[in-house]
């Protein structure tokens, strides 16, 4: 009978979705052509992101406030509505079928709201392939989420599923760091200088962290990072395990009581030698599949094995030959002015900009400078000094450069 009635219960919830009398929020998508009604009470209590959108956002004339979401797809806005409306009630089909389409079909949406989904998932323990799906991504590439702004706001529970990862890409003092740092301000009125701690501190800590200090692999972890990194905390160790790691500083082939985990398998980066099945040392294959989807605007990321450009390296180079005195022009065959390839920056020009590809300008990111024909961009002074201005960044410096010819495949 029980079941029946949250049957019923959850079916008049998601037709609240569709309530055109009281809503007082607007969700715009694909660039709004498609919008969705909503009421923003419970948009707030469901869900922290739209808390915050809705407390930056003024309302309209008619009280209403609109919210646009341009990326997302009235697909998956559609799916996501319902759930925060209804999954009060465990609505088991909904979570797999919206597991699905963001794994199968969203890729690319994902990895761009990559931080709140993963926070998002961790709320509830309904989306398990999810949660596999993005911690495979995690650990892989640890900054997307310990170097995140919100870091400290991580969910517990998602912070521990990626520190017991054992091929988690991380040195084990910068986890060590990492756990610190998110304990601490999970308890704001502890004193900033760990010297400064009382009993009473190191207790709050400990308790804070207790479900994730069995996961660190302390007899990996350098001596000089045990002294500099982990002694100032060792009173939320137990005692045994503190004493167990000193007597493994010094005499590390004795026997210890406190249980030894393995080292994680951190993957050292190191650039490959060039081969001609290798096509870059900077970018792998699934970079070429994503820039390859980028440039003919798919929202899926094609398969590395389903590439319709071919990329031709025709130009590369290391800081090591251009970090000097002078500007440096570089040359290559492969472009109209072949002597003014790219311009290597001196010392004193990094200060305001990187290296810049073709006669004219180039513009880049925080990241790298990005020509869209490689060449003769602008047609006056004016307009690259505008263009510059608009993107570019105080300060810029790479360590290595290669520069492709994207070609479509015939």
């Amino acid at each position: 009978m029980s079941l029946k009635f949250f049957d019923k219960l959850s079916q008049n919830f998601i037709e609240f979705v569709n309530d055109k009398d009281d809503y007082d929020v607007i969700i715009e998508v694909e660039n709004k052509k498609k919008s969705f009604t909503a009421h923003s009470n419970v948009l707030k209590y469901r869900s922290s992101y739209f808390r915050q959108e809705l407390e930056n956002i003024p309302p309209n004339e008619n009280n209403i406030k609109i919210i646009t979401t341009p990326s997302i797809s009235s697909e998956i806005c559609d799916i996501i509505l319902k759930y925060i409306y209804a999954n009060e009630f465990e609505l088991t089909e909904l979570s797999n079928k919206l597991e699905t389409i963001l794994i199968e079909d969203k890729a690319s949406w994902l990895k761009t709201h990559f931080s709140l989904a993963y926070r998002t998932i961790f709320v509830k323990e309904s989306f398990k392939d999810l949660e596999n799906f993005c911690n495979d991504i995690v650990v892989k590439y640890p900054n997307l989420i310990f170097d995140s702004s919100d870091f400290t706001s991580l969910p517990e529970s998602a912070l521990i599923s990626l520190i017991k990862r054992d091929d988690l890409k991380m040195k084990e003092v910068e986890i060590w760091d990492y756990i610190i740092k998110w304990g601490i301000s999970q308890n704001p009125t502890l004193p900033t200088n760990p010297e400064d701690w009382i009993k009473e501190n190191f207790l709050t800590l400990k308790t804070t962290l207790q479900q994730f200090l069995p996961h660190i692999r302390y007899f990996h972890i350098r001596n000089i990072e045990i002294y500099d990194k982990v002694r100032p905390y060792k009173k939320i160790l137990d005692k045994q395990l503190w004493e167990d790691i000193n007597q493994h500083l010094v005499a590390p082939d004795r026997p210890i009581k406190s249980n030894i985990l393995p080292a994680r398998s951190v993957l050292v980066t190191e650039l490959p030698p060039r081969t001609t099945d290798h096509f870059s040392n900077i970018i792998s294959e699934d970079h070429a599949a994503e820039i390859s989807s980028w440039i003919d605007r798919k929202t899926a990321t094609y398969s590395t094995t389903n590439v319709p450009y071919k990329f031709e390296l025709i130009l590369c180079g290391t800081r090591d030959a251009w970090d000097g005195n002078y500007d440096e022009w570089m040359e290559t065959k492969d472009i109209k002015d072949t002597k003014k390839a790219i311009i290597n920056s001196c010392k004193e020009d990094q200060k305001f900009h990187g290296p810049y590809f073709g006669f004219g300008f180039g513009f880049r990111s925080k990241e790298f400078n990005f020509n869209l024909d490689c060449l003769n961009c602008c047609d006056n002074w004016n307009e690259y000094y505008e263009k510059r201005i608009k993107t570019s960044s105080d300060s810029f410096s790479i360590d290595n450069y290669e520069v492709f010819k994207v070609i479509r495949k015939s």
